[in-house]
């Protein structure tokens, strides 16, 4: 199917590649369906959450491994029914500021996406990570 999207034009995806959110994005709940859009030239560890249901509306995710060594996400106990069996990918809503220097992410609800079921889920973790962590240490 050929989607339009905020940053990259036209782009043909595959329906199964369309992931459903199971819980929604926190303030976007009438968005469910995602596909995750790579730039070759930016790399493996930022992707773009586009809703096929509104071009305009794009997140930017960071894989957030090499953010903070603090952070260590767990899923809480039964999130398997909202994001079925299998290993899931985390990744942290990142907002971009004009001074990239003051760019944050959301360590404390990250988006979790599972390749084997499609489903996707944000969830608020239990543990007391930031809602804005700079991506940016002072003085860096």
């Amino acid at each position: 199917m050929t989607i339009l999207t905020r940053d990259f034009g036209e782009v043909d995806v595959d329906e199964e590649l369309v992931y459903h959110f199971s819980q929604q994005i926190f303030g976007f709940e009438e968005y469910t369906d995602f596909v995750a859009l790579q730039d070759d030239e930016v790399g493996e560890s930022i992707i773009w959450l586009q809703s096929v249901q509104n071009p305009r509306l794009c997140f930017i995710l960071m894989d957030p491994s090499g953010i903070s060594p603090d952070f260590v996400p767990v899923l809480p106990e039964n999130s398997d029914k909202l994001l079925g069996e299998g290993d899931c990918f985390c990744w942290v809503i990142t907002v971009v500021s004009e001074n990239v220097k003051d760019s944050t992410v959301n360590l404390k609800s990250p988006v979790f996406l599972n390749p084997q079921t499609h489903l996707a889920a944000q969830i608020m973790l239990e543990g007391d990570y930031p809602v804005r962590y700079p991506i940016v240490k002072a003085g860096a």
